[in-house]
């Protein structure tokens, strides 16, 4: 599978590991680029390796014999061929700084990244410009590794419709942290009972933030119909995961998150902040200055 944007000079390509074969015959898997392996650790959780070279598919006859885990692999290049080692040099450790910062999966590169190239300015403006094309077309591949807010450091593994990343141990985060990959506002939505919970909309996924006061339980109700106990069942595996990336808060009964947390819908983040098994997310979160609904917000957005 390729990926190409108009008037972008990069190229993606993506080859499942058992067509190295006929990776091989193709000219882009032979240039200079960069390229990250896919598959899973010892754990069972998304694992990724990140490197260069001067002819790729040489480097990934190498990682063929010698790394185990990985299943897939994208290959990022040049149309024009004017990538050189230098600039690959500089892509390697940016994207790894940036895959670590993140923090949806594990790298195999270590903690420190390998090191990057001194470019002069306009080369380096240039490489910067290359990496947003990239975390464009990174997901279009299939693969979340550069998604979400960067600024991040660590790892947590996480259910289907639920994936988190790590907050900045150091900076601002919740209300004041606003990503430069954010497509939002800020929404929040606060409870009676002491939640107050932020979310932005990044990289087109509906992101709880670090910071977000949450019950630390969910309401279960033996009088609930069939189908709100398959919803509540959901909702609490889900919850079960988020108490793993938060830590307790001043509040009795409510804890705070500490990463990051990524829902499949508003409705889902909004059931988690209530407790129970539903809510409609886009009536619950609401602007900071508690003007204008999610949904109103869409629909501005739409006539606009």
């Amino acid at each position: 599978m390729t990926a190409e944007i108009l008037n972008w000079t990069g190229h993606m390509l993506r080859a499942r590991r058992k067509d190295l074969g006929r990776l091989k015959t193709r000219d882009e898997a032979k240039r200079t680029g960069v390229y990250v392996l896919f598959g899973s650790g010892d754990d069972g959780e998304p694992a990724a390796y990140i490197g260069e070279g001067d002819n790729v598919v040489k480097r990934l006859e190498n990682h063929n014999s010698t790394k185990d885990f990985w299943e897939d692999v994208v290959i990022i290049t040049s149309k024009d061929m004017n990538l050189t080692k230098a600039h690959v040099r500089y892509l390697e450790s940016e994207l790894i700084t940036l895959a670590q910062n993140i923090g949806r999966v594990d790298l195999y590169n270590g903690n420190v990244p390998s090191g990057g190239a001194a470019l002069p300015e306009a080369d380096e403006s240039d490489m910067k410009y290359f990496i947003g094309q990239i975390r464009i077309l990174m997901p279009v591949l299939g693969f979340d590794i550069f998604r979400g807010r960067s600024g991040q450091n660590a790892s947590v593994a996480s259910p289907p419709g639920l994936d988190t990343s790590a907050s900045p141990q150091n900076e601002t985060s919740g209300t004041e942290a606003v990503s430069e990959s954010s497509d939002s506002p800020i929404f929040v939505m606060n409870t009676r009972e002491g939640a107050n919970a932020q979310a932005q909309i990044i990289d087109g996924e509906f992101t709880m933030l670090a910071g977000s006061v949450i019950p630390d339980a969910m309401k279960d109700n033996p009088e609930m119909a069939e189908s709100t106990r398959k919803s509540f069942v959901v909702r609490k595996a889900q919850h079960a995961k988020l108490l793993e990336v938060a830590e307790q808060s001043a509040i009795t009964g409510m804890v705070t998150l500490i990463k990051d947390v990524a829902f499949t819908s508003p409705s889902a983040a909004g059931a988690i902040v209530y407790g129970r098994a539903s809510a409609n997310g886009r009536l619950t979160w609401k602007t900071e200055q508690g003007n204008r609904s999610l949904g109103q917000w869409e629909k501005d957005q739409a006539n606009q």
